[in-house]
C-alpha cells in the first residue's frame, strides 16, 4: 500500500480507542514520514520510519483509511458564511508562511523560531498560532480546516464520485435505476478493513451479530465526519453507493472465516468446549459399576416458597442439591433448603446419599421399602464443582471417608451433564407446574406477579421433590442408555433402579459402607457456639447439656466471661439439638434446646434463620417510628422541664431563700408535701369528691409583678404561724 501525503493510518488498540494518524510529509529516500496524532488534544508532528508503517499494515496492526473523517471540504465557496470566511482568511494569513517551509516546519527548534516571528508580526499569541497549525495539519493541510467549528461538525454531505470502470457482481436495484450509482468494488484495502472489523466487533466477547458488526464498521471506519445533533456526536456516512454493502461484507466473511476460531474468539475456549465442541463420547465409559463416580451439583429451583411461621411472607427460591450415580443414573442423594450453593449444602446432600433413605422419607410422611431406594453407600469418587468441594473441605472428606474428589474445571458444567439433565427433567415434570413457579416470559402489564402465587413451604416442597426423584428412580426409562452385551443378555431395563440393582449384583467393588454416626459426624457442618450465663448460644438460640451443667459452664461464663466451644449441626434436621464436639472430634454430646426457646422446636434451622432475618427486618423498619416517638417524648419532657425551671427560678427570685436553708429543710418539706398529696388523693366512698384548689395561685404584688403564693390548709397555716412565733422568740 502506498503511503502518501494526507494518508490516514488507523492503529488498532484492542480494548481501547483506535489511534488515527495523518501523514504530513513523506521522505522515501530517507525512509521517514512525518505524522500527527488526530486523537490527541494538542498534538505536534512526529517522525516515524516508513518501513515500520508498512510492516504494521501487512500484519493487521494498522489499516489505511479510505475516507478522511477530519477534512473540511465545501462543494461551493459561496456556501461558506462570510463571517466564517473572514476568520479563515485571517488565520491563514498568520500561518501560510510557516506551513510552506517544509520540512523545516517539522523541526521543533526551527518551528519555534517561525512562530516567534509570526507572533511579533501579527501580535497573535503563540498558543493561538499553535492551535491554527494543528487545525491545518489535522484537517488535511487545507485552509478550510481553519474555518470556525461552532457546531463541531465535520462538514458532511458532499457526494464522492464513483470509481472508474465497471463494478463486479450483480447490479443493484439502485444501479438499474441510476447507472451512476453502481457501487464500489472490494479491493485489498477494504478487505483489510473487513478483517480488522471482524476481529474487533465480531470475534470478541461482545458477541455482536454480523449485521451489527457491519454497521459498527461503517460508523467507525467509513464516516466522513461527525455532526452534532442534540448534543450528541453522530457519525456522518457517505452515500450508500460509495460504501461496501452488507452482502459484500457477508460474502467475504463466509469465504474466509474459520468457524472454530471465530467461536473460540467470541465465547472463549471454555464457552466453546461447553456449548459447541463435538460430542463423541459417553459418560458411561468413565464407570464400571454403581459407586464408581457420583456426580453432585446444585441449582436454584424456579419456584417461590413461603415461610412456615408466617405463610404471608415469601422466602424466595430454594436450592436443590442432587447426587447421581453415573453408571445407573440413580438419584442416590438430595438436599432441599435455603443454604448454598456452597459446601454446607453439598455436605447435606452427600450425607443423605450415604445414609438410609427409609428413615429419611419417613420424616416427611412418605413410606417406602428398602428396595425402592436402596442407596446408603459411599462411592469411590465424587465429581463436583471446584467452588463447593475443594480445598480443606474435600481434603477432610478424603482423609476421613476415603473418597476421591474430582473437581471439574471452571465453567465446565458439561462435565456433569448427567446431574444437569436431572434438574431440567425435574423442572419440566414438576416444578414448572407448581404454584409460585417462575414464568419463562416477561410479565405483561397488569398481569399478576407469579411470586404472589407462592403457596408451598420448604417442608412441603421437599416432599414433592422426594416423590419426583422416587418416580425417576423407579419408572424413568432411558431409551438412549447404551447397555453393554451383558445387560442385554440379562434383559436389564434401562431404568435407574434396575441398573443399580443389576450393578450391585454383577459389578461390585466400588460401593462401601461405614457406620451412620461416623458419616454424619464427618459431613456435618461445624461451627462455634458461645457459652453464656443464659445457655449455649448458637444461631440466636440457647441450648444446654448435661456436661455443661455438671462442669458449671454457665456459672463460669457469668464470672469470667463468655467462651467458645466447637459444635456440629445438621441443617436438614430440626433445630431442637446440636452436637457438642469433645476431645478434638473423638467424642460428642447432644445439646438440647431450652424450654424458653420452645417457639423453635420442630423447626428446621433454615426456617429459624429466616425468621431471625424477618425479625431484624421488622426491627429496622420500626426504627423510623421509634426515632420519631423518642423525639416527641424528648420534646414533651423538655417542655415540662423548661416550665418547671421557669417556675422554680421565679419562686427563688421572689423568696430570696439561701441554698443552705433549702437543703436544710428537705425533711420538713417532704412531710408537708406528703400531707398535701394524701389530702388530695384520699378516697371518700359514697361522697362526691370536693373541689381541690390548685396548690399555687399567682397574686399580683404592689409593684405590679406576679408571684406564686401557696394556698395552705388550716393545719398547714397553724404550723406556719407556730414556727414564725418560735422564730421570733429566738
Amino acid at each position: 500500500m502506498l503511503i502518501l501525503e494526507n494518508s490516514i493510518i488507523e492503529w488498532i488498540n484492542e480494548g481501547e480507542e483506535n489511534v488515527l494518524e495523518r501523514v504530513l510529509w513523506v521522505d522515501a529516500e530517507n525512509n521517514q514520514v512525518v505524522v500527527i496524532n488526530l486523537n490527541a488534544e494538542k498534538p505536534l508532528p512526529v517522525i516515524k520510519e516508513l518501513t515500520f508503517i508498512h510492516q504494521a499494515l501487512s500484519q493487521g496492526l494498522a489499516i489505511k483509511r479510505t475516507v478522511d473523517p477530519f477534512a473540511k471540504i465545501y462543494a461551493n465557496e459561496a456556501e461558506i458564511p462570510e463571517k466564517y470566511r473572514q476568520r479563515r482568511d485571517k488565520r491563514w494569513e498568520i500561518i501560510k508562511d510557516i506551513v510552506t517551509e517544509e520540512p523545516d516546519v517539522y523541526d521543533e527548534k526551527l518551528r519555534g523560531a517561525m512562530i516567534r516571528e509570526a507572533h511579533e508580526k501579527f501580535g497573535t499569541p503563540k498558543k493561538d498560532i499553535y492551535k491554527y497549525l494543528r487545525e491545518y495539519w489535522k484537517g488535511g493541510k487545507n485552509p478550510n480546516a481553519l474555518l470556525p467549528n461552532y457546531d463541531n461538525s465535520g462538514a458532511p454531505g458532499k457526494e464522492r464520485g464513483v470509481k472508474e470502470g465497471n463494478k463486479r457482481g450483480r447490479p443493484s436495484r439502485v444501479e438499474k435505476e441510476d447507472p451512476e450509482k453502481q457501487g464500489i468494488n472490494i479491493d485489498d484495502e477494504i478487505k483489510q478493513i473487513f478483517r480488522i472489523a471482524v476481529q474487533l466487533y465480531y470475534d470478541n466477547k461482545q458477541q455482536y451479530p454480523l449485521r451489527k458488526c457491519y454497521q459498527t464498521m461503517l460508523e467507525k471506519h467509513f464516516n466522513i465526519g461527525y455532526e452534532n445533533k442534540n448534543g450528541v456526536q453522530v457519525p456522518v456516512l457517505p452515500p450508500a453507493h460509495e460504501l461496501p454493502t452488507f452482502g459484500q461484507f457477508k460474502y467475504w466473511y463466509s469465504k474466509e472465516k474459520d468457524l472454530k476460531k471465530s467461536l473460540i474468539a467470541r465465547e472463549g475456549k471454555r464457552g466453546f468446549a461447553l456449548r459447541h465442541r463435538p460430542v463423541l463420547g459417553s459418560s458411561i465409559q468413565m464407570t464400571f459399576g454403581p459407586g464408581s463416580i457420583f456426580q453432585i451439583d446444585a441449582t436454584i429451583a424456579d419456584v417461590y416458597l413461603v415461610n412456615s411461621f408466617d405463610r404471608t411472607k415469601i422466602i424466595g427460591r430454594p436450592v436443590i442439591y442432587t447426587v447421581i450415580d453415573v453408571f445407573s443414573r440413580m438419584i442416590v442423594g438430595m438436599y432441599v433448603g435455603l443454604e448454598g450453593p456452597n459446601w454446607i449444602g453439598a455436605k447435606m446432600a452427600l450425607a443423605n446419599a450415604f445414609t438410609d433413605k427409609v428413615s429419611f422419607c419417613a420424616e416427611y410422611g412418605i413410606e417406602i421399602s428398602e428396595d425402592d431406594w436402596n442407596c446408603n453407600y459411599l462411592p469411590e469418587a465424587i465429581l463436583a464443582d471446584r467452588g463447593e468441594i475443594i480445598g480443606f473441605n474435600s481434603d477432610h472428606m478424603i482423609e476421613s471417608l476415603n473418597i476421591k474428589v474430582l473437581n471439574t474445571p471452571p465453567y465446565r458444567a458439561d462435565w456433569k451433564g448427567i446431574v444437569e439433565q436431572s434438574f431440567r427433567k425435574a423442572n419440566l415434570k414438576t416444578i414448572h407446574w407448581l404454584p409460585g413457579a417462575v414464568k419463562e416470559r416477561y410479565r405483561e402489564r397488569g398481569e399478576k406477579d407469579h411470586r404472589l402465587d407462592a403457596t408451598l413451604d420448604l417442608h412441603q416442597f421437599t416432599k414433592i421433590m422426594i416423590n419426583t426423584f422416587l418416580n425417576h428412580n423407579l419408572y424413568h426409562r432411558m431409551h438412549w442408555y447404551l447397555r453393554d452385551e451383558f445387560m442385554i443378555q440379562d434383559h436389564v431395563e434401562p431404568i435407574p433402579n434396575e441398573l443399580w440393582r443389576w450393578g450391585i449384583e454383577n459389578r461390585v467393588g466400588h460401593l462401601r459402607e461405614k457406620p451412620s454416626d461416623i458419616i454424619k459426624l464427618n459431613l456435618m457442618p461445624r461451627d462455634e457456639a458461645t457459652v453464656t450465663e443464659s445457655g449455649i448460644r448458637f444461631k440466636g438460640m440457647f441450648y444446654s447439656c448435661e456436661r455443661a451443667l455438671n462442669e458449671q459452664w454457665f456459672e463460669k461464663a457469668r464470672v469470667y466471661g463468655n467462651f467458645k466451644v466447637p459444635v456440629a449441626y445438621d441443617t436438614r434436621n430440626k433445630a431442637d439439638t446440636i452436637n457438642l464436639i469433645l476431645n478434638n472430634g473423638k467424642d460428642f454430646e447432644v445439646c438440647y434446646l431450652l424450654e424458653r426457646e420452645s417457639r423453635y422446636k420442630g423447626r428446621r434451622l433454615e426456617e429459624v434463620l429466616d425468621l431471625h432475618e424477618f425479625e431484624k427486618l421488622d426491627e429496622a423498619k420500626y426504627q423510623t417510628t421509634k426515632i420519631q416517638s423518642d423525639a416527641e417524648l424528648n420534646a414533651q419532657n423538655n417542655a415540662i422541664i423548661e416550665e418547671a425551671k421557669q417556675q422554680t427560678m421565679q419562686s427563688l427570685r421572689l423568696s430570696n431563700i439561701s441554698n443552705h436553708r433549702r437543703v436544710k429543710n428537705i425533711r420538713t418539706n417532704r412531710k408537708e408535701e406528703k400531707e398535701r398529696v394524701r389530702e388530695r388523693e384520699k378516697w371518700d366512698l359514697g361522697k362526691v369528691a370536693p373541689f381541690i384548689p390548685k396548690t399555687n395561685e399567682v397574686e399580683q404584688t404592689t409593684t405590679g409583678e406576679f408571684e406564686l403564693t401557696p394556698k395552705l390548709t388550716k393545719q398547714q397555716s397553724f404550723l406556719k404561724m407556730l414556727k414564725s412565733q418560735t422564730k421570733g422568740r429566738g
